[in-house]
């Protein structure tokens, strides 16, 4: 019965928005004994006697002396899994230092106070961010020995001063990664590449410390820690912990106008829900993927409940302050508040309570992270878990086929830690760090020696590359991006800088005219500065976004890999992208029409980058080969497919491109590209051809399912289109790609 207490929700789920519903049942506790090598002073704090499984798995890894990475779901009990191993080495020697590393500051905040409530023995913790006043920043490199910071902070504001942590890096016994998950794409493969810089120099102060991961549930753990660390690990992924029963329920927006897609709103959906829901004392939290989205269910959701439950409702975003969010956090753990509508701020693993029921307004990109979400409800019993469909391809997917999502296995997180635009930045740094020899193949890589003899600043001694050049080469560089060339997004008013753009994306995200979102803050975009690398941009709150206009052009420089699959040659390799924005439309966020076209004059760019291509055959294009139908099917297929990418490897629809051409010059024949969107490629187009068979399977599943006739934003077309979705063969694409699977079928 869907009850907590005597509270039901059965009567709200009801009606024709219902896609689906089921309950999942709740799952007891594996628990083990304490470890009998367990510090008698660290038992002596600990308010049980007993440990999940995996969490005993986790303490017999570390106590072997290995690397490990934990990969189990929300509430698992992770934090403890690696503190105990922590906190058991502090108890026996206070020397030993431990340093913990986490994607956001909050998330730091959190586990400090975890710390602190344990009150274990020796444990003298504190957080080292950009936010800790210079007066404390010398005692705490002397006094704590947990020191809990940012792979930002990290890079940029302890290694290349490491002489001032001689002897936290001396006495080096533990880095903890937590939220492992987070660290995928550019980002993670430049935070990679940080932690072998601080395991290098750790080596260089005597040091050899063991990893310990944490991350959400993925398809592929120990790779993901080989990446990030450099390290085997021991992978900890049987989830012991006990689970409550939930329902889940698939909730679609009303249907407004088949033919073009359209579907009611999303938010006043979920302001729907969430007031139904609190109005019942049912403690809920709602994820929205912007603050603006997070504010609007907010406003919506108090106009539809009572005074005295209003005031038991606040948003939660990125933009307050620290002292305003510590204080929506500390109300909901207390029970204080009822509701909260938050961005995915609060996914990650801060503590913020129990509660009954988490809607996902939107599928966040990932398995993982929606698993995350609901993660957060049922743990004081029975837990609902929401998802609220957008119009998006893959939401309307899995509104029409809920299996694919509820009985999916979670992605696979990818990083390249290779890739030349991320590894050279920090080949410099390790060599302004510490000389760099043949010694560091074993914390930086073979690479990363092969690079530092290509580059010009580095120069070669009898001590191995050292740094010729000026400044120190961490700080002309960020964690967020491929290439140092990038322009800044700034605020006209105050002058703050919102962002940095890659300049490959600058002429399609900010040019002239371009409405910009930060945060899910919309700006409009004044003047685009191409000589002093400049968007100056001011809030905005109309009612049309824009869409770049593009010609796209690739060259195959290199194939890596050549196979026959689904009937035709796959390839993968590298290629050079050349792309031109030359226009630009603004469109009706009401219904997606065209209000203008406005012409712009930039600068071409080029980038090289990994792809899939693929050539298909005669017979798979047979009745479709005249133009245009041979082109709009093309462009069609390599739409749809993008749309379903994020569903095999860790990312997002705005990290992938693609080109079709009916005739491509160097093939000779129609060609599809689909491409890593960042420069030099970050591996999410080698997933794509390694589950190629099964990633063109759920296109041709998606594109069949969507109800409309001629294609629409939940299956062919794409936000992000260079050629603004003009020659789009929907029928063509479903024809073409239901051939490819059935090739694919015959050939197993």
């Amino acid at each position: 019965m869907s009850t907590v207490g005597a509270v039901t929700w059965d009567d709200l789920l009801a009606g024709e928005e219902l896609a689906h519903v089921e309950t999942v049942p709740a799952a007891a506790a594996g628990v083990t004994s304490l470890p009998d090598n367990l510090h008698p002073d660290v038992r002596a704090i600990l308010p049980f006697d007993g440990l999940y499984a995996h969490q005993r798995d986790a303490w017999d890894a570390a106590a072997r002396g290995e690397s490990l990475i934990l990969a189990t779901g929300t509430a698992s009990g992770k934090s403890l899994a690696f503190n105990l191993p922590v906190i058991d080495a502090l108890a026996r020697e206070p020397k030993d230092r431990a340093l913990y590393l986490y994607p956001t500051k909050a998330l730091a905040q959190d586990q400090a106070r975890a710390l602190a409530a344990l009150r274990a023995p020796n444990v003298r913790a504190a957080i080292y961010d950009g936010d800790t006043p210079a007066e404390r920043r010398w005692q705490i490199r002397r006094w704590a020995n947990v020191i809990l910071t940012n792979p930002d902070m990290l890079h940029v504001g302890v290694l290349p001063h490491h002489d001032r942590w001689a002897d936290v890096l001396h006495n080096l016994r533990y880095i903890v990664v937590d939220e492992a998950h987070v660290y995928r794409g550019v980002f993670g493969s430049h935070v990679a590449n940080v932690l072998r810089r601080l395991r290098r120099l750790a080596r260089v102060y005597g040091a050899e410390p063991q990893l310990l991961f944490a991350s959400a549930t993925i398809a592929n753990p120990g790779e993901l820690a080989a990446a990030l660390g450099g390290v085997e690990a021991t992978v900890v992924a049987r989830d012991a912990a006990p689970r409550a029963e939930r329902t889940i329920a698939l909730r679609n927006p009303e249907l407004l106008d088949a033919e073009l897609g359209l579907r009611a709103s999303p938010l006043g959906e979920a302001s729907r829900v969430m007031a139904g829901l609190v109005s019942r004392g049912l403690r809920t939290i709602c994820f929205a993927k912007s603050r603006k989205a997070a504010e609007l269910i907010h406003r919506f959701s108090v106009d539809r409940v009572d005074a005295a439950t209003a005031k038991r409702l606040a948003p939660y975003r990125a933009g307050y302050t620290p002292a305003q969010r510590r204080d929506i956090e500390r109300r909901l753990v207390e029970g204080e508040l009822l509701g909260v509508s938050a961005t995915d701020a609060l996914e990650l693993g801060i503590d913020i309570g129990l509660l009954d029921c988490a809607i996902s307004v939107g599928f966040p990109g990932t398995v993982a992270s929606l698993r995350q979400q609901w993660g957060r409800a049922g743990r004081r019993g029975q837990g609902l878990a929401v998802l609220i469909a957008s119009e998006d391809a893959l939401d309307q997917y899995f509104m029409r086929e809920p299996e694919m999502l509820l009985q999916r296995s979670v992605e696979a997180a990818i990083l390249d830690h290779a890739n030349p635009r991320v590894l050279d930045g920090h080949v410099r740094a390790a060599a302004f760090e510490a000389p760099l020899d043949d010694a560091d193949r074993a914390t930086m890589g073979d690479e990363a020696l092969e690079r530092a003899a290509l580059l010009p600043e580095l120069k070669h001694t009898k001590s191995g590359y050292v740094w010729a050049g000026r400044d120190y080469p961490a700080g002309q560089f960020g964690l967020r991006s491929t290439t140092p060339d990038t322009f800044a997004v700034v605020e006209a008013q105050s002058g703050t800088v919102l962002g940095l753009v890659e300049r490959e994306r600058a002429y399609s995200t900010v040019h002239e005219g371009a409405i910009y979102l930060h945060l899910g803050e919309s700006y409009l975009v004044r003047e685009l500065d191409l000589q002093a690398r400049t968007a100056v941009v001011t809030p905005y709150s109309g009612d049309y976004y824009t869409q770049a206009k593009k010609d796209t052009n690739t060259a195959i420089e290199e194939t890596l890999r050549n196979e026959w699959r689904c009937g035709m040659e796959l390839c993968f390799g590298r290629i050079s992208v050349t792309e031109q924005v030359v226009a630009y439309q603004k469109k009706s966020v009401r219904d997606q029409s065209t209000l203008e076209t406005v012409d712009l004059d930039l600068p071409e760019t080029s980038f090289e980058t990994e792809a899939i291509w693929y050539v298909p055959e005669p017979q798979q294009l047979d009745g479709l080969e005249q133009m245009p139908t041979l082109l709009g099917t093309l462009h069609a297929a390599e739409h749809s497919m993008i749309a379903l990418l994020p569903l095999w490897a860790m990312c997002d629809r705005w990290d992938i491109g693609g080109l079709s051409t009916n005739i491509h010059f160097q093939t000779n024949r129609p060609t599809v590209f689909i491409y890593d969107g960042h420069s030099g490629g970050v591996g999410i187009t080698e997933r794509g051809f390694d589950a190629f068979e099964g990633w063109v399977a759920d296109t041709a599943r998606m594109v069949e399912g969507c109800p409309c006739s001629d294609g629409c934003p939940s299956c062919v077309q794409s936000p992000k289109c260079g050629n603004l979705n003009d020659m789009l063969d929907k029928g063509g694409a479903l024809t073409f790609l239901r051939r490819l699977a059935a090739s694919s079928t015959s050939a197993r």
